[in-house]
């Protein structure tokens, strides 16, 4: 019969609250450095990124002698709001825009650079692109958003694609955010200092205390002699 005895390693929550404590200092320095990282790498670093966006409203209305729209109106709009996102990235649509823009992209690239997206319960169809310039983005969506369109009437033999919003000239980059940049990096420096405290505490398996002594050498400990230097 073999004895098998399981190690434990106990942390003291109140001593390792006490040695984060010890080293708040080395936590703010650590804290401090990634944040300046951060702040350098936002600055210096990260490519500015700019976003255009453009809506287009795409209620298929097939009754052309009223006004008022049907509930099989509005269950057809949303059915064809999905194939409306497809045809705006559809490869002619795509071509179309380098060439009236005379981009120096493919189309696999200017898709990259194209987010489409629905809101829930809405025909409203966003298209938004971003680029590294808040012209070429402006310029570009709303190109996108006309060749769309007309592929949109070509295809669906619709002709109610109405534009509710133009893509405007951004005048502030979307990224980097350099304030929520900062902040993470603040973050993470701080994080990272306490785990290497928590480990190094943990791996630590030298006596410092009367505990310990009963702990490693599982006898009782019957008394101590005191540091008479702390004493005095």
């Amino acid at each position: 019969m073999k004895n098998q005895e399981n190690q434990v390693v106990e942390v003291d929550l109140l001593s390792l609250l006490k040695t984060l404590w010890r080293r708040k200092f080395l936590l703010l320095l650590s804290a401090l450095v990634f944040a300046i990282l951060s702040l350098g790498y936002s600055l210096f670093l990260a490519k500015p990124v700019y976003e255009s966006t453009t809506r287009i409203y795409v209620v298929n209305r097939q009754q052309a002698d009223t006004n008022a729209l049907t509930n099989q109106d509005l269950q057809a709009g949303t059915y064809l709001v999905k194939d409306y996102k497809e045809i705006i990235l559809s490869q002619d649509v795509l071509a179309h825009v380098i060439a009236d823009l005379k981009l120096s992209l493919t189309n696999t690239e200017l898709a990259s650079k194209v987010l489409v997206s629905v809101p829930t319960d809405t025909r409203i169809v966003s298209i938004t692109v971003k680029g590294s310039d808040g012209e070429e983005a402006s310029r570009v969506a709303n190109s996108l958003r006309q060749a769309a369109a007309a592929k949109i009437i070509e295809v669906t033999k619709v002709s109610d694609v109405t534009t509710l919003e133009e893509a405007p000239v951004p005048k502030n980059p979307s990224s980097p955010n350099i304030r929520r940049n900062v902040l993470v990096g603040f973050l993470a420096g701080a994080v990272l200092m306490v785990v290497v405290i928590f480990v190094i505490e943990v791996l630590d398996d030298r006596i410092k205390k009367p505990e310990d002594v009963e702990e490693v050498m599982g006898i009782t400990l019957l008394g101590i002699v005191p540091d008479t230097s702390k004493l005095k």
